[in-house]
């Protein structure tokens, strides 16, 4: 049997993502008219054997947590676990603290998965990779990676490798000097025996601080691990048991509102392969439909209004006459009103746009004269202490008064807005 982890953080994480995070935890985000993680875990149940799930992380199983889990249990067929941290325990520490979870029914492997990322992964093929070494004795973990730029590989854990054998050489987390444009994807096969080394890895970090102890005896000791810094670069080297599986589909991590957006538009683009029946089309009746479209069934979408391409429409959405909306997310139970435009943003939930409005963010995407360029991750503000161009978000409950321009700009949950902004955060 396998099993799949996915690490979910908790509120102290994301950050970037706020204002939307401010009112769901991040991965519960809806991108194409689905759970962010409901992507992930649609991934791990095409492996055959797949027989459990267990998402790990430091929030409250609260009831928009708990009913996801159930509604994903029942529309998969598989077993779903939520196992809760008594505190936030690093991207290692979590599984290593539920270990004998993990290890219950003695799988022969399980997926290790951040819950931030968002792709098209064939973790099938990375199994079959991962067992052919396994075959060997010669491995403890296959990491899946893909090629970046030169520059945005510095904000990556980097990975150098036997071109021939794929053994990962070094591997080093976000380093100040250029090291490789291979890098970490944050999706893993883990055979059990890496528990060995994790293990190795906690009682060295104990005896050390036993150690500091003596001098101070006020001294903490912390739970949390780093699979990046205490598992991926001690396993790294020539004699070590880590893999590189490389992928070419399209991949990125969901930091801020932004990414959401391109990946809304990556996985409305695969639904045309993988489940046509998702995505919404022209009729007698209805909307024009441009491009790659989700639309949910209650939503109430005037026939004057044009939507697309890349627009996922949620749960009780109202669209006035005349609206046009493109590369957008619109988010449950929000109204645009007669008349306005909603560009390269993400309106929120029970938001109001009044009519002849214009909601409009700069496009964030990857630079499309390079193959292997990546979103670019940008922090709120530059080096000069201005906003950094990138999509409008409006929070939750927000009321933009009728003839307004918010262009680049993000707004906080519960504002009114009766005046125009330009590449403001409305606090």
């Amino acid at each position: 049997m396998l099993k799949g982890v996915i690490l979910i953080g908790g509120p102290q994480k994301g950050t970037r993502f706020r204002p939307l995070s401010l009112d769901m935890p991040k991965h519960l985000f809806p991108i194409a008219g689905r759970p962010m993680i409901e992507h992930l875990i649609e991934a791990c149940v095409q492996i055959e054997n797949m027989k459990e799930i267990l998402l790990i992380g430091y929030y409250q199983l609260d009831q928009p947590l708990s009913h996801s889990i159930q509604a994903m249990m029942s529309k998969y067929n598989v077993k779903i676990r939520y196992l809760q941290e008594y505190t936030t325990l690093g991207t290692c520490g979590g599984i290593y603290h539920f270990r004998d979870q993990i290890l219950r029914h003695n799988p022969e492997a399980f997926f290790l998965i951040n819950g931030d990322v968002c792709g098209e992964f064939d973790l099938n093929h990375m199994l079959q990779y991962h067992k052919s070494l396994e075959e060997k004795k010669t491995n403890q973990m296959t990491v899946m990676v893909t090629e970046a730029t030169r520059q945005q590989s510095l904000n990556y854990g980097c990975i150098v490798e036997d071109k021939e054998t794929r053994r990962v050489q070094h591997f080093v987390e976000k380093p100040s000097t250029f090291i490789s444009t291979t890098i970490n994807c944050g999706i893993y096969v883990c055979s059990p025996r890496i528990f060995d080394h994790i293990g190795t890895v906690y009682r060295s970090k104990l005896e050390k601080n036993e150690l500091e102890a003596e001098d101070s005896p006020f001294i903490p000791f912390s739970e949390a691990l780093s699979i990046e810094e205490d598992v991926l670069t001690k396993l790294a080297g020539p004699d070590g048991g880590l893999y590189a599986y490389h992928t070419s589909g399209w991949w990125c991590q969901v930091k801020n509102a932004a990414s959401a957006i391109f990946a809304n538009r990556n996985y409305l683009k695969a639904y045309r392969k993988s489940n046509p029946l998702l995505l919404s089309n022209n009729g007698d009746v209805g909307p024009e439909i441009i491009g790659d479209v989700w639309i949910d069934s209650s939503a109430d979408i005037h026939s004057s209004a044009v939507i697309g391409p890349n627009v996922s429409i949620s749960k009780g959405v109202r669209i006035g006459p005349g609206v046009r909306v493109k590369e957008s997310i619109i988010l449950k139970d929000a109204i645009i009103n007669d008349h306005s435009i909603v560009l390269n943003s993400i309106i929120g939930w029970n938001t109001v746009v009044g009519s002849w409005v214009r909601v409009e963010g700069a496009p964030s995407d990857p630079n499309p004269d390079k193959a292997s360029a990546k979103m670019e991750n940008h922090h709120l503000f530059n080096d000069e202490g201005k906003l950094n161009p990138s999509i409008t978000v409006l929070g939750s409950s927000v009321q933009v008064f009728p003839g307004l321009l918010i262009l680049n700009s993000m707004v906080l949950p519960h504002k009114e807005i009766t005046r125009s902004y330009r590449n403001e955060i409305i606090l």
